[in-house]
């Protein structure tokens, strides 16, 4: 799906009575609902740097951006956005959008062997990965792995995540995005 079909999707599921599972349950129904403002605030602001906006720009080959996400998803709902607006800078990126568990490829993809999302999927013309990225910036990993590793209520890690992402504004999803991006361009 693209962009608009994903919000669009977002939007039906908070109204749709009763909304599909796991939607049903109120704390993803409550998650879906925080997340659909929080994407719509991320495409509001426009935070991409002009040096991330110069990097975008200069892509001369056809791209395919591919997102694996879910609606409910914190990580997603702050990097989707972002990944989107990137994409929307060049002609050449094709941006899609597949739903981490309505077929996607997520396994192919995983994380430490889970089905971490959000994933991006970089590939040229020819649909071979270019690389990939995700579930979140190293920086917000780390903290997130620290936190599990030393049993933080879920709440605690809930509000560390968002705290962390309100923080850096999208500009470590942008330079870790762009790294990856310069390093297929580069001659090493």
């Amino acid at each position: 799906m693209n962009w608009n079909e994903y919000v669009e999707y977002t939007h039906q599921l908070l109204i749709t009575d009763p909304p599909p599972p796991p939607y049903d349950n109120p704390d993803y129904h409550h998650y879906t609902k925080m997340n659909e403002t929080r994407m719509k605030r991320w495409v509001k602001t426009n935070p991409v740097t002009a040096e991330t906006a110069a990097v975008i720009q200069s892509i001369s080959k056809p791209q395919n951006w591919v997102v694996i996400t879910e609606p409910w998803c914190v990580d997603a709902a702050h990097i989707v956005p972002i990944l989107y607006l990137m994409s929307s800078l060049n002609d050449k990126i094709s941006f899609e959008l597949q739903l981490r568990d309505s077929g996607s490829e997520i396994d192919q993809y995983l994380t430490n062997g889970s089905k971490s999302i959000p994933i991006l999927i970089v590939r040229d013309e020819a649909g071979k990965d270019l690389f990939h990225w995700g579930p979140r910036p190293k920086e917000g990993q780390a903290m997130y792995l620290d936190l599990a590793a030393n049993k933080a209520d879920f709440e605690v890690v809930k509000n560390a995540i968002q705290t962390y992402y309100n923080a850096d504004k999208s500009l470590s999803t942008q330079r870790e995005v762009v790294a990856l991006l310069n390093a297929v361009y580069t001659p090493q």
